[in-house]
């Protein structure tokens, strides 16, 4: 295949408002040259195999010479490369994709822009400002800040709306030139950061006083909205935020999270984390699926009444064993005469699902606890338990039977590992992309070191080198130490909701 460099713009900083077109090339590239100020969830895109090149791109900070980014492109593309030249906002708005295609053309490479959303356009929009109105704006003016003196300030004075870009170190002198120029000290100012991202602030003031109102703030990167149509946001706004600051910080904002998970599940947990503000990357480590033999649950189905207690330990073999009842021609009655005990909130709560109540939860969602705190004497009690398969741990038959209980263990379903790892969670491994990574049972933390073994081979645990390892509880911390050599996280709760508010707490920490 013979190269070519794709000059795309990624928008105003978050995924969400990437182009179809941008995330198709992003996928088949081979190499990615690209700037700062892009989300790093655009990286997850890429093929585990993708070259990526960091070029810089920040204000105030070093950037890679333009010329020896031109010779970037130009040698990939001659390799046979697909390229992607990825940059904040639109390639053609103060991008220097001009440079970049003189250099690609004397080479004869082969090209192609890909427009992104510029946030000259995207940071008002977002703020609630419109950048035109019928009486207040007939059109706008979009600028950069970094030659002053190279603008015409009696003409721009004189625009109705004007926007600068890289204008955070300047805001100062930009106020002034305006305000010598005869633009009215009392004319409305935004200062929008981080357009588009979790943690995007607004604040709002006039030429004479916003200075004073950011004093001590570092404002890169921002928009600077300037015009009588920024007092239209106060009217405009949602109506959950009135104030003119955006949200708080979110908690887990900028950590990208790897949920290790069985295959179709998890979404609640993602979005738990999802709503701290954490960047999700589900990586299914089981499958869940019918054990291999039906016929000692069948045996068992057909001889209910002998049973006292019912115990269901997990989601999964509530729903399996509930399932083979009614595939057996069964149906809920014949449990009328059962107590129904369950290990865990969300255990009860898929119980209650299908119109069944549990008669006892332990305190701690453990079986563990379920054996110590028992509410009734089981000497002599016939129990049912429905479990996995293979690989779960015995503590509850053996306490059980050594009071004397008779317990009656089923296979209802079996968990294995999957075949391949997630593509997006290798890519975003290598890229050294991923700051925490949470287990919620001992099976997913074996099937994890089994699946990174595969994939990365005997120096596996490099890849874990930056990444903290966060645990459901004890026996998964146990596995963890086992097969990972440490925990970073543990939840004090032994929920999906006390793992979140673990990871909370670490995050929050100094």
């Amino acid at each position: 295949m013979s190269g070519k460099v794709y000059l795309l713009g990624a928008g105003p900083g978050n995924i969400d408002y990437l182009t179809v077109r941008g995330q198709q090339v992003l996928r088949q590239a081979d190499c990615l040259i690209y700037d700062a100020l892009v989300d790093r969830r655009l990286l997850l895109q890429l093929s585990p195999v993708c070259e990526t090149i960091h070029v810089g791109k920040r204000g105030g900070q070093p950037s890679t010479p333009q010329t020896k980014i031109n010779q970037l492109l130009v040698t990939h593309c001659q390799q046979g490369k697909q390229v992607v030249r990825l940059k904040s906002g639109d390639p053609f708005i103060f991008g220097r994709a001009a440079a970049e295609i003189q250099a690609l053309k004397s080479a004869s490479c082969n090209f192609e822009v890909i427009p992104g959303v510029s946030s000259a356009l995207a940071a008002p929009l977002l703020n609630a400002i419109p950048l035109t109105d019928p009486a207040l704006s007939h059109g706008f003016g979009v600028f950069t800040a970094h030659d002053l003196q190279a603008l015409d300030w009696a003409k721009l004075a004189n625009l109705e709306t004007l926007v600068f870009l890289m204008g955070g170190q300047h805001l100062g002198e930009i106020c002034y030139q305006l305000q010598i120029h005869e633009r009215h000290g009392d004319t409305p100012i935004a200062i929008i950061q981080w357009a588009s991202q979790p943690q995007q602030r607004c604040w709002q003031g006039t030429l004479l006083n916003i200075t004073q109102l950011t004093k001590g703030e570092r404002l890169s990167p921002c928009i600077i909205v300037i015009g009588e149509v920024v007092r239209l946001r106060e009217f405009l706004h949602p109506p959950m935020t009135t104030n003119n600051l955006s949200q708080d910080k979110l908690s887990l904002d900028d950590k990208i999270i790897l949920v290790t998970r069985a295959v179709g599940q998890s979404s609640a947990f993602t979005q738990m984390l999802n709503h701290q503000g954490a960047t999700v990357i589900d990586m299914p480590a089981l499958e869940i699926r019918p054990p291999s033999n039906w016929t000692a649950l069948d045996q068992a189905l057909g001889n209910l009444q002998r049973f006292d207690w019912l115990i269901l330990t997990s989601a999964n073999a509530v729903n399996f064993f509930l399932d083979r009842l009614l595939e057996n021609k069964y149906d809920l009655r014949q449990l009328a005469h059962l107590k129904l005990a369950v290990v865990g909130k969300k255990t009860a709560k898929i119980l209650t699902e299908w119109g069944l109540r549990s008669d006892f939860i332990p305190a701690n969602y453990v079986a563990d606890d379920l054996v110590e705190s028992f509410p009734v004497p089981v000497d002599g009690l016939e129990i049912l338990f429905p479990r996995v398969e293979t690989g779960g741990r015995d503590i509850l038959v053996k306490e059980f039977s050594s009071q004397g209980a008779i317990v009656t263990e089923v296979a209802a379903y079996e968990s294995g590992c999957p075949e391949t790892m997630a593509v997006e969670a290798v890519t975003a491994l290598q890229q050294g992309l991923v700051n925490a990574v949470t287990f919620a049972s001992s099976k997913t933390v074996r099937h994890f070191k089994q699946l990174m073994m595969a994939q990365f081979g005997e120096g596996w645990i490099t890849y874990m080198e930056g990444v903290a390892i966060a645990s459901i509880g004890p026996q998964t911390t146990k596995t963890c130490l086992e097969d990972l050599g440490r925990v970073d996280i543990e939840a004090t709760t032994y929920t999906l909701e006390g793992l979140t508010d673990a990871l909370v707490a670490w995050a929050d920490a100094p």
